[in-house]
C-alpha cells in the first residue's frame, strides 16, 4: 500500500471516529419512541419480528429532574420541554439513535413514568430539523458505567476533534 493510500485511509478512519465522538442529533425515530413508550402508538406490528438488543445504558438510574423540573403541565411549554429533553438525551445519542436496541423506548418509558406526560408529548412537540433535535457540538457522549472523570476526557476529545480532522485533511492535501 502506498504512502498516499495509507494517509487517505488514516484520514478516513480518523474522520469516522471523530464524527462518532460528537453528539450530533437525537433522531426523529428516537423521539418517536416517546409516543410508543407512553402508549401513543407508533410501534407497529413488526417489532415482534425484529428482536431488539437490551440497552447497555441503565436509564432507570438517570436523573429525570432535568426534565420534570422544567417541563410541567398543563401547558408543557415546548421550548422548555424540548430543551430539557435535549439536556437529558444528548449525551446518549449513540445509544438512543440505535434502532437495534431498546434504549430510546427505555429512556422515554422512564421519562413518562416520572413526568406523567401525555402520550406523544415529545414526539409531537419536539421537532427541529430533518435529522431530529440538534445537540450542541460540545456535548460529550456518555458510555455505560462512565463516571464524571471519563466524561471530562470525552469533552476534551470532542474539543480537539475538529482540529485533528483539519490536520488530517491538510496532510492529505500535502501528500497527494
Amino acid at each position: 500500500m502506498s504512502l498516499h493510500a495509507r494517509v487517505a485511509l488514516f484520514a478516513a478512519v480518523l474522520a469516522a471516529v471523530l464524527a462518532a465522538s460528537t453528539a450530533g442529533f437525537i433522531s426523529n425515530e428516537a423521539v418517536g419512541a416517546s409516543a410508543a413508550a407512553s402508549g401513543g402508538g407508533g410501534g407497529g406490528g413488526r417489532s415482534l419480528l425484529q428482536a431488539k438488543k437490551d440497552c447497555p445504558v441503565n436509564f432507570e438510574e438517570a436523573n429525570y429532574t432535568v426534565i420534570t423540573s422544567r417541563c410541567k403541565g398543563p401547558m408543557y411549554p415546548p421550548a422548555l420541554c424540548c430543551q430539557a429533553l435535549k439536556d437529558l438525551a444528548c449525551p446518549f445519542t449513540a445509544y438512543i439513535n440505535d434502532a437495534q436496541t431498546t434504549c430510546a423506548a427505555s429512556m422515554f418509558s422512564y421519562i413518562n413514568l416520572y413526568g406523567k406526560y401525555p402520550p406523544g408529548l415529545f414526539a409531537n412537540t419536539c421537532k427541529e430539523g430533518a435529522n431530529g433535535l440538534e445537540c450542541p457540538e460540545d456535548t460529550p457522549q456518555m458510555k455505560p458505567g462512565e463516571d464524571k472523570a471519563a466524561s471530562s476526557a470525552a469533552a476534551i476529545v470532542a474539543a480537539v476533534a475538529p482540529m485533528l480532522a483539519a490536520v488530517s485533511a491538510f496532510l492529505m492535501l500535502v501528500l497527494s
